[in-house]
């Protein structure tokens, strides 16, 4: 694909423009000219990245590459929470998913208009709805420009992750480089080398965390950001992971009578680490540890997991080490809810707990849940 861009503007002659032509040795500032060449007319790709300083012509290669009309700019209404503006026809457990894929997990903040919400609630909110209404072509502008970097490593991580899942073709224009290895795009230009770079193996930086097993110490960092305002579990223990030395997650496990199985709960990931896949790494870890009978009690026990949140009910029933047990709506006797999920399917899907609608998912490890 060739790209030609020419922009012009005006060749003032006030006192100061003359003056900053001649003192830098400046002719004009009206033309900016740039040519390039794109071998991206194949087809086989989803993800491309432009990348580039501020004025070296990414927003105008944007446009050609799809038409000006292809540039992401959603109408967010002043008036209506973003669970509302978020493909309004659409499925409500799409949309929901969509959220959560972004790494927009915190349930409250669906719940407010667009214009309230923080850059980076923001930052995700936009890529939750282009994942939702998933245009074929679609070019994004200022791609992670205002948000803080560890926030948009992890939002372009996770944004990624949920795009290629649409089959849909996205360009990112960014003037950040840091975000490359997070987004792994399929090719990448340079505007300000010049360079084209694709088909290569991009490879995200990983990251490992520590498990501390610890008391209700480290919950006021966390509550904030927990969807159910309820009180401390009786009796348990608290785990924190943490990345560098800095609290990442959360999980709170007692046990039920007769030290038969665990019970975890209270799983909490910060907002800057939401969508980079810690929250399930981290509950994994520590409930294959209580399966394992590394716990305070020295005894192997499955761990039951209760959440009413619908994007991380959806990842529990993808994983074989979950198995779903119970689900529950608000007030709905146990022998419906068995009954509503043996029609459905569910009944074998996921590690363990229980919804709000309410989910169960009970912990049986790689062997346990398929055996």
């Amino acid at each position: 694909m060739k790209i030609e861009v020419r922009n012009q503007c005006s060749d003032y002659k006030s006192y100061r423009a003359a003056r900053v032509k001649s003192l830098f040795n400046v002719d004009s500032g009206c033309d900016f000219a740039k040519d390039i060449e794109l071998p991206i007319d194949d087809g086989g790709w989803q993800i491309g990245l432009v990348v580039g300083p501020s004025g070296s012509g990414k927003t105008s290669i944007g446009k050609k590459l799809f038409g000006e009309s292809a540039i992401w700019e959603p109408d967010w209404p002043s008036d209506a929470p973003i669970i509302d503006a978020i493909s309004p026809g659409g499925d409500f457990n799409a949309v929901t998913g969509s959220l959560a894929s972004v790494g927009l997990g915190d349930v409250p903040s669906w719940l407010r208009p667009f214009h309230v919400l923080s850059n980076g609630e923001k930052f995700r909110a936009n890529l939750a709805r282009l994942v939702s209404e998933s245009p074929a072509e679609v070019v994004v502008d200022e791609f992670t420009s205002v948000v803080d970097r560890q926030i948009a490593k992890i939002g372009a991580l996770a944004f990624q992750k949920a795009w290629r899942r649409t089959g849909k073709k996205a360009v990112l224009l960014s003037c950040h480089y840091d975000v490359i290895d997070w987004i792994e795009p399929d090719w990448v230009y340079d505007t300000q080398k010049g360079e084209y770079a694709g088909r290569r193996l991009w490879r995200r930086p990983k990251f490992d965390f520590e498990i501390h097993e610890t008391d209700w110490r480290y919950w006021p960092l966390f509550e904030p950001h927990h969807y159910l305002k309820v009180p401390k579990m009786v009796a348990a223990r608290c785990y924190v992971a943490s990345v560098g030395g800095s609290p990442v997650a959360h999980l709170a496990v007692s046990t039920r009578p007769g030290l038969k199985e665990a019970r975890a709960c209270r799983l909490v990931v910060m907002p800057e680490w939401q969508g980079a896949g810690v929250g399930l790494r981290f509950l994994n870890a520590v409930c294959e540890e209580w399966l394992q009978g590394r716990n305070r009690f020295g005894k192997k026990m499955p761990t039951l997991f209760h959440t009413s949140h619908p994007g991380l009910v959806a990842a529990l029933r993808r994983m074989p080490q979950w198995r779903q047990v119970s689900a529950m709506m608000n007030g709905v006797n146990k022998t419906r809810s068995k009954k509503t999920m043996q029609s459905s399917g569910q009944i074998s899907a996921g590690y363990g707990g229980h919804l709000r609608a309410v989910q169960g998912f009970r912990y049986y490890g790689l062997l346990g849940a398929n055996s």
